[in-house]
């Protein structure tokens, strides 16, 4: 018997609304909480053609100023969050800066998902970037429907439109003591002129009466009582489900295979041979077998049956061990120069002292709580998905050419995630739905395993660098290299050899060095996989290199390795391109005069861990603290790691501390919790995280050998603050993680005096 269909009436729903596109999950602020991602493109608020809008007025279709509000004659103002929601609480926080700019009362506020399409703008939901990116242009969406609403209220009571004002879900006129409900105005304001851009004037960020406050998490009941929808619990009427058998070697295929033996499994409907994969693989699926059946259970057991014969392909020679050596020895010599002050050659001929330190860091795979899944039915009239993605558009883009249909024809409703890091950017199992459902003629649920999830990623790239300093007599720090290899993300989608400009602006040409000699240099690297990013990306590598170094130094030195800090880093100061080194700088996709390298928020953020974490004692009481800083996604992340000796020898991480100046806050309770969140994440990945290769083929398949942290293994407490700041909103999904790493490291020198230079430290260390 088939399972029940659940009723998505997404187009009935937005026809009443008369949204351009729209939401998967409808969502309500509840209870007395409210009694009282590169060049960012700018949101196009998509106005109403004011003929258009007088007719719809005219049916009673409320006020529709932008794809992304919509106010009934009910009283309810719905607002599309068109980024995903993943944990971060994306949902909780942008809707909330649409309301407050209204002055919405957001008790009477319900969240539409909205569907992957190009009137939302960008909807890639990755490289911390929606708020950051989105704040001005969400806070202008809500503007425009408050502007409108002002307007008909001013018009019916013949009043001036600078005497009325919108707060708590109305518009109120002072001198008359008159009110009028939103829902109550919706018609007529839907009938006003949409206001263009320029005329669109913001409140005083003191007027958002949400912005900064700990703000509760919408789908939050829903999650704990088991209601929430992630990609698949999304059930259709004559559903089946896949699971594919890939090759094991990026670029192999299918040499034989015994569909029979699939097919003699009970409930295995049919077996489909996938495209095979070309170069450049992009966000295309590998290629392998698909088995189709009633359920999961039957699906895998066929997919055992098959009996395949891989023909690996050119990537069969892989091996890490190798691969190793081999970008330890490419950064014995100089690569192409990225970062240039003064005269680093002559400058480290002529120091008294020169400390050098070679830094590895391995493949790391995503390993979401949810591993990938998606929907597709297939039909005559195109391609509907429902699944769990990042990054709507892109699948998309991609189903429909995989398909030859139009973008037109393909539909995607976004699910929650049950985490992505990264990995669910990259489509390639949407569009692996999309091919068997094509084929069957059906619904398809194709179904990662977390076996998929680990063998079949798109890793954060493995890495080698090498720093040298030349000191002088005094001990200052008068030349600084720094040599980076690493098979580059680029490489998925070119034949690209050498680090991008983007990745190494990730803590290598952005870094602020008080040292008058510096280079940075990238060495060539050949991927031999799909090469992806994850959270906070390259930052994490680099941190985890230049902030051991850091300490390295001031051991070197004799000297505290705060005071080694404040050194590097120098006076609070500005720093443009050309005191960097570097002849123009991306800054995350934002401009380097809105949000330039602050040393000042270094200081402060250092200050502050140190002070909570009584740095001073660092080395009594039976433990050891170390700290790291760092600068990633526009904001400003400082960390201590407290470690301390336990039975047998064995060492524990007792205790965190992380401050963060995120600029302008939306949402502090997210915040907070993204900063937990990151240094769990971030000691993880530095305590065990390893994907290794052999033979082309990942080592790993599953929890039992690509460990993750455990819960006895956390620290027992994880002190997070957020400093307040008066800067642009910057990231915060991705910006906790770099310096937790080298923090960990730094800790566990000063307690065994061991040095960490190799990841993960499980391997060097009893932990």
């Amino acid at each position: 018997m088939s399972d029940p269909p659940v009723r998505v009436l997404r187009r009935s729903f937005l026809a009443g609304l008369g949204l351009a596109a729209g939401g998967f999950a409808l969502g309500a602020f509840e209870g007395d909480a409210f009694a009282d991602d590169r060049k960012i493109p700018q949101v196009d608020i998509k106005p109403s053609d004011p003929a258009t809008a007088a007719k719809t007025a005219a049916k009673g279709a409320g006020l529709r100023p932008n794809v992304f509000v919509h106010i009934g004659a009910d009283d309810v103002v719905t607002i599309v969050c068109a980024r995903s929601e993943m944990g971060q609480g994306v949902r909780s926080s942008l809707p909330v800066l649409v309301a407050d700019e209204m002055g919405a009362d957001l008790v009477r506020v319900k969240v539409a998902q909205g569907d992957g399409d190009k009137a939302y703008g960008d909807q890639n939901t990755d490289g911390s970037h929606s708020v950051r990116g989105m704040f001005e242009d969400l806070r202008r969406v809500g503007a425009a429907a408050r502007i409108m609403l002002v307007a008909a209220a001013a018009k019916r009571w013949k009043v001036a439109v600078a005497s009325c004002t919108a707060h708590d879900g109305a518009v109120f006129h002072d001198a008359t003591q008159r009110t009028l409900r939103f829902g109550e105005l919706a018609d007529e304001a839907g009938a006003q002129p949409t206001p263009k851009k320029e005329d669109i004037k913001l409140r005083p960020l003191s007027e958002l009466k949400h912005l900064g406050t700990e703000l509760p998490l919408l789908d939050g009941p829903d999650i704990v009582a088991g209601r929430a929808v992630f990609g698949a619990d999304v059930k259709l009427q004559g559903m089946l489900t896949a699971v594919v058998a890939r090759p094991p070697v990026v670029g192999g295929k299918v040499l034989r295979h015994d569909p029979a033996k699939a097919l003699a499994v009970n409930g295995v409907k049919r077996v489909i041979v996938l495209p095979e994969a070309k170069r450049p693989f992009a966000f295309k699926p590998v290629g392998g077998v698909a088995v189709v059946a009633d359920n999961t259970w039957a699906a895998m057991r066929g997919r055992a049956a098959l009996d395949i014969t891989w023909e690996p392909g050119d990537n069969a020679t892989y091996d890490s061990r190798a691969y190793r050596e081999g970008l330890l020895t490419a950064v014995k010599s100089p690569g192409k120069t990225a970062r240039s002050l003064g005269d680093v050659d002559a400058a480290l001929a002529g120091a008294k002292t020169r400390v050098e330190a070679v830094y590895y860091a391995p493949h790391l795979a995503h390993a979401s709580m949810e591993p990938p899944v998606a929907i597709a039915r297939v039909d005559g009239n195109g391609c509907e998905v429902w699944t769990s993605t990042q990054n709507p558009q892109a699948a998309k883009t991609e189903v429909a050419k995989a398909l030859g249909l139009d973008e037109s024809q393909v539909t995607i409703h976004v699910t929650l995630l049950g985490g992505g890091f990264g990995r669910k950017s990259k489509p390639d199992y949407v569009v692996e739905a999309a091919l068997v459902s094509k084929e069957m003629g059906a619904p398809v649920r194709l179904q990662w395993t977390r076996e998929d999830d680990i063998q079949h990623d798109y890793y954060h790239s493995v890495s080698a660098q090498r720093l040298v300093a030349g000191l002088d007599d005094a001990g200052k720090v008068v030349a600084w290299r720094h040599r980076i290899a690493f098979p580059t993300i680029s490489s998925t989608f070119t034949d690209a050899k050498e680090p991008s400009e983007n990745e190494l602006q990730q803590g290598v040409l952005d870094t602020p060095l008080a040292v008058p000699n510096v280079r940075a240099e990238g060495c060539e690297a050949i991927a031999h996989t799909r090469i992806g990013w994850l959270r906070s990306v390259a930052n994490v590598y680099h941190a985890f290199a230049i902030q051991s170094f850091v300490d390295e130094l001031a051991h070197a030195r004799g000297v505290d390795p705060l005071a080694m800090q404040r050194e590097i880093l120098g006076p609070a100061r500005i720093w443009k391109p050309a005191d960097l080194g570097v002849p123009k700088l991306p800054n995350y996709g934002q401009s380097l005069d809105e949000h330039p390298v602050d040393t000042a928020r270094h200081h402060r953020v250092l200050d502050r861990v140190t002070e909570l974490s009584k740095w001073s004692d660092r080395n009594t009481a039976g433990r050891s603290l170390g700290l790291a800083v760092h600068r990633s996604f526009l904001s400003y992340v400082a960390v201590v790691i407290s470690v301390v000796k336990g039975k047998g020898e064995k060492i524990a991480v007792d205790e965190a501390w992380i401050v963060a100046d995120a600029g302008t806050i939306v949402n502090l309770e997210r915040v907070r919790s993204q900063l937990e969140g990151a240094v769990l994440f971030g000691l993880s990945h530095a305590l065990y995280g390893e994907i290794s290769m052999k033979d082309g083929a990942t080592e790993q398949s599953n929890f039992r050998d690509y460990r993750l942290m455990r819960i006895a293994e956390a620290p027992r407490k994880v002190h997070v603050e957020v400093v307040k700041s008066e800067g642009p909103p910057g990231g915060i999904g991705e910006p906790g993680v770099p310096p937790v790493a080298p923090a960990l490291a730094n800790a566990l020198f000063a307690l065994t005096g061991q040095r960490v230079r190799d990841l993960p430290i499980v391997r060097s260390l009893s932990v």
